[in-house]
């Protein structure tokens, strides 16, 4: 009985430190989209667009509200977007975005974890070319039709359309673009009144890297690493 409540205490605490992280995010972003665009979210894309990932990962709506005045604040935290690359071992590409209010502080923890779980961190450039970088939205496809919006989504930057699945294994529809034509489907998505589950952008790879279970688990320990980190917001790789 011990041993199952031990199980399920791990679980639970596991569970709210991927909350706890996802919420940090979340208000990052929030600072960033509030510092270049203003607080109020009719006038403000960009958060919006935060706000409804807010809502994806089911932070509380005074928290958000809280975030978005203290991001209005004149003590506010200046938060700025900073990417790093480099190598994980067995020649994974690895892409770190990062917002931090202290980029010496950032650079030296992204550094230290690199070097101590077998990467090395590289110079700008050095592995972006491995990634494009896409506007990726969620949307839950009940009531949808998909042929119908995917012929009116061509006209506004579509790359492409599918199905996915969300955290929990709910049904989505996944639809990504060029991030050149970001606003421009988040504006035609806007205009057809679509509730969009989440809104963000991504690098998707472009080179990808297949590794047998062993090495494949040294690359693995180093991102998890990386995305514990309090700075990093999200990490990609070309490890499939």
């Amino acid at each position: 009985m011990g041993r199952i409540f031990e199980t399920r205490k791990h679980v639970m605490f596991a569970r709210w430190d991927r909350m706890a992280k996802q919420f940090t995010r979340v208000g990052r972003d929030i600072a960033i989209a509030v510092r270049g665009g203003g607080p109020d979210p009719a006038h403000n894309p960009a958060l919006r667009r935060v706000i409804q990932n807010a809502r994806a990962v089911n932070m509380p709506k005074d928290k958000v509200d809280a975030a978005i005045k203290r991001a209005a604040g004149k003590d506010a935290a200046n938060y700025e977007v900073v990417i790093y690359e480099g190598y994980a071992p067995h020649g994974v590409a690895i892409l770190v975005e990062t917002a931090t209010d202290n980029p010496t502080r950032t650079i030296a923890s992204v550094r230290h974890i690199f070097s101590k779980f077998g990467g090395n961190i590289g110079i700008s450039g050095s592995v972006a070319f491995m990634f494009k970088k896409m506007g990726v939205f969620r949307l839950s496809p009940e009531g949808i039709d998909q042929d119908d919006l995917e012929l009116y989504l061509i006209d506004h930057g579509l790359d492409e359309m599918g199905e996915g699945t969300g955290e929990k294994g709910e049904p989505q529809l996944v639809i990504r673009c060029s991030f050149l034509d970001f606003g421009q489907v988040q504006k035609a998505l806007e205009e057809r009144a679509l509730a969009v589950v989440s809104a963000e952008h991504e690098y998707l790879c472009l080179t990808p890297v297949e590794l047998a279970e062993e090495p494949a688990k040294e690359v693995l320990l180093l991102i998890d690493k990386l995305e514990q980190d309090d700075d990093v917001q999200n990490v990609y790789h070309t490890l499939v």
